[in-house]
């Protein structure tokens, strides 16, 4: 009897332990679902909402990353980084070595690389954010530093000199923006957009030294490779210009990603007041370069010896992107001996201007944009000028993407002659962009592209301006024999000269 009892009751222990241990998974189930579901709803509460919750004891801890942390891609990286580092440096001397060539500036013969190998220390990504999710595209910011231990050696050789530079302790620090085209057939992507975006502006930090001499050898060099690095990042590789790298083969339509004019800013400018003297004897005798993109610059006439000029010019520049681009405005000090010296620099956003309205904005010069490396923060006057912005349709935009073509193949038509040594020379010379594509611009006699300045004859007296520069620069001066021709601007009664003792066109 006492056998079946303590088995009776042994047997009802269990059931009661069973029903307790299932009641207590049940409990904790629905408490881990509420816990759940008010991480949820906190997950989904902002800064500001959390602020209003919580009041006065609201925690300085708690933050809001717009980036998303990839510790596991650069584990992965930093494994691939040998095949990675080997495909890149191939990539690298195929599209940046043209680049080189084309920007370089007046007085070096050649610029390329003798050596490039990116070294063994990976690249970090700091942060993924996805920027915009759109029907058939993918945009994403990446956060991406590199202090790496690469060894590249640049072989300049110039009319003085020949010498080998090496680029040391190089950093790099910014956001690359990446854009993915998708396609419904494997790989999934068609095409894949690639930029550095303005916004934090782009760092490239690095040390210059001679290998096997001096960098006083050619006078001016270090600046010269500053200028063509921060001039080739500004104008190729910083958003809105972007690569376009087309993935699913020859027959992919990539004309939605690649860059087109967006409108034309037709500015005036008027006058400068106040400038700061340069001369030792006299005045300044200034003059005002000014672009959107460094490879399109145009620049007013200059005054002789005056520190209040008044200039009256009006010139049309090509826009790719008005909510990212700005206008650079720099005044320079003509001189007939050495180098033009920048007596003040200003900035003006696009997006501080209203389609189709005129409006006159005084413009105070400063050093540098950058205002952080100036030591002499001394009043350099102001600028004044008049700008409007006009916003392009579809017809008018095709002819200024055109037009840009058309003046770009014919600088390379004038290096390939020899006439002039990279398309950055023009800039200085009478083939600068005047005009704003459509109807005013760079106009190229015997082809009849737009109105503008002519490229008159071999072309020899369009380029004089770059060349004499250049032959300054190596202590000899070149001039370019060509009659003036004259063309008539779209929009104004007044012509423009091809050829101005001051190596830029000259409206009026």
């Amino acid at each position: 009897m006492g056998l079946i009892s303590g088995m009776l009751m042994g047997i009802l222990f269990g059931i009661a332990l069973m029903a307790g241990w299932r009641h207590m998974m049940r409990y904790r189930s629905s408490k881990r679902m509420a816990k759940a579901v008010d991480v949820k709803l906190m997950g989904s509460l902002d800064r500001d909402d959390l602020k209003k919750i919580c009041g006065d004891n609201f925690p300085e801890w708690i933050s809001f990353p717009v980036y998303e942390q990839v510790k596991w891609l650069n584990k992965q990286l930093s494994k691939l980084w040998p095949f990675v580092a080997e495909a890149a440096e191939a990539i690298i001397k195929m599209s940046v070595e043209p680049l080189l060539e084309e920007y370089r500036p007046p007085g070096i013969t050649s610029l390329k690389f003798s050596k490039l190998s990116l070294g063994t220390v990976a690249p970090k990504i700091e942060g993924i954010r996805v920027q915009s999710l759109k029907k058939g595209q993918i945009t994403m910011d990446i956060d991406f530093r590199w202090g790496g231990d690469p060894s590249i050696i640049l072989a300049v050789e110039a009319l003085v000199a020949s010498i080998p530079i090496q680029l040391k302790d190089l950093q790099v620090f910014t956001v690359i923006r990446v854009v993915f085209q998708l396609s419904e057939e494997i790989p999934c992507i068609s095409a894949v957009v690639v930029a550095l975006l303005s916004e934090p502006k782009p760092r490239i930090d690095y040390v210059l030294k001679a290998v096997g001499g001096s960098l006083t050898a050619i006078p001016g060099l270090s600046d010269m490779i500053d200028d063509t690095v921060e001039t080739i990042v500004t104008d190729m590789l910083q958003w809105p210009h972007r690569i376009v790298v087309p993935i699913g083969g020859a027959g992919v339509d990539t004309s939605d990603l690649e860059l087109k004019p967006q409108g034309k800013l037709r500015i005036t400018i008027i006058r400068a007041t106040n400038l700061k003297n340069q001369e030792m004897i006299g005045k300044s005798d200034p003059y005002v370069v000014l672009y959107i993109r460094p490879l399109f610059k145009v620049k007013t006439k200059t005054i002789d010896n005056n520190l209040n000029p008044v200039w009256n010019e009006t010139f049309e520049l090509i826009a790719e992107d008005k909510e990212t681009q700005f206008v650079i405005l720099e005044v320079f000090d003509k001189d007939n001996v050495g180098q033009d010296e920048r007596m003040g620099v200003a900035k003006l956003p696009l997006k501080d201007l209203e389609a189709e309205k005129a409006k006159e904005i005084e413009l105070r010069l400063l050093p540098k944009l950058d205002m952080l490396k100036v030591k002499d923060k001394k009043d350099r006057g102001t600028l004044t000028i008049k700008a409007l912005y006009h916003e392009f349709n579809k017809e008018e935009q095709q002819a200024a993407l055109e037009e840009e073509k058309a003046i770009l193949e014919q600088r390379k038509k004038l290096k390939a002659a020899g006439v002039i040594g990279s398309t950055m020379d023009a800039i200085d010379g009478a083939a600068s962009l005047v005009g704003s594509g459509v109807g005013a611009g760079v106009g190229l006699v015997g082809t009849g592209i737009g109105a503008g300045v002519g490229v008159v004859g071999s072309g020899l007296g369009a380029v004089g301006s770059g060349l004499s520069k250049a032959g300054r620069f190596v202590g000899r001066t070149f001039t370019g024999n060509s009659s003036s021709s004259k063309s008539q601007r779209s929009g104004s009664s007044t012509p423009v000269n091809s050829v101005q003792e001051n190596g830029g066109a000259k409206p009026r």
